[in-house]
């Protein structure tokens, strides 16, 4: 009943460790998960793949699991727990020391809440990893959406995608620093070169992984040649061929991924010895990647829930 949206992202946690993952580790993360959750805990359910994975690329599953918990209790405090917070939980403890959660779950609070005011329909769980992330930023929260609104009116006017996905874009961008208009310049390059090299992108969620690939600081002509490369070996692959494999929409944003992950090896490591007190610039962007990464786990996994029992 899993998504199958999910497989290849939970994969992509291991690509960009360098880990063969392995079916006991998965099988003692998930176990471990059991044993320190309820059956209803917000640690279950769709969300639940994607936390074992999470766990299974540390190297200390245990004590990764605890700081969730803990990261997860210190949340609550400001938002209502679910599974979308389990994964910001997840997600925050490689960024967020512990002792300053609190602090910033309730700066994320307030960003959420402006978030809200100025799109009530589109702002849901799903956004408030990014609330969270912004709450890292230096910009004061009326920088921030200010900007969000000024490049979702840029990226809508002129790319058109699905407003949920412009909603998501236009927090990736705000994340950066630089233009406004730039930066959204970028992620329409981006996409106008991937469609030139005669490859399909979907304007859906797909976008958002385009988005935080744009914000790389990468030449794009070059950038997209490592995509199409990355595509053209998709395409050879068991799972990417015939008329059960994975469509060439979503082949593109998995290629968009794995060219993306050539960029952001060196940064990644700086997360992982821990020197995320400073992160600006392309931390953020990684920060970012694998927050929207888990954003899609959740959301596809819902979609794909919603949709069996229709």
């Amino acid at each position: 009943m899993e998504s199958s949206y999910i497989y290849p992202i939970c994969a992509k946690l291991f690509a960009d460790k360098g880990i063969v993952p392995s079916a006991e580790k998965l099988e003692e993360c998930k176990k471990l998960i059991n044993a320190n959750t309820g059956i209803f805990s917000n640690f279950r359910g769709s969300v639940k793949l994607p936390l074992i994975c999470l766990l299974a690329v540390s190297p200390l599953p245990e004590e990764k699991l605890s700081a969730t918990l803990e990261m997860y209790d210190k949340l609550k405090k400001a938002f209502s727990g679910s599974q979308y917070l389990a994964l910001t939980a997840a997600t925050l403890t490689d960024i967020v020391p512990a002792y300053g959660a609190e602090d910033c779950a309730a700066r994320a609070k307030a960003i959420y809440k402006l978030m809200s005011k100025e799109h009530p329909f589109l702002t849901s769980g799903e956004d408030q990893i990014f609330a969270f992330l912004c709450a890292l930023s230096e910009k004061s929260d009326s920088e921030l959406i200010e900007e969000m609104e000024k490049a979702f009116d840029i990226i809508k006017r002129r790319l058109a995608p699905d407003k949920n996905s412009n909603q998501t874009i236009s927090h990736i961008i705000a994340l950066y620093d630089g233009d406004t208009e730039e930066k959204c310049e970028r992620v329409i390059a981006l996409y106008d070169k991937i469609k030139e090299k005669g490859m399909k992108y979907s304007k859906y969620f797909e976008m958002t992984v385009l988005a935080c690939a744009a914000m790389l600081p990468v030449e794009l002509d070059a950038f997209v040649e490592e995509i199409a490369e990355a595509d053209a070996f998709l395409s050879e692959q068991k799972g990417y061929t015939g008329l059960l494999g994975i469509d060439k929409k979503t082949r593109a944003m998995h290629a968009v991924m794995l060219a993306a992950s050539e960029h952001t090896g060196n940064a990644k490591s700086l997360l992982d010895d821990g020197t995320t007190a400073a992160i600006t610039g392309t931390l953020y962007a990684i920060a970012a990647q694998e927050a929207m990464m888990c954003a899609i786990c959740a959301s596809s996994a819902a979609s794909a829930a919603s949709s069996s029992n229709a």
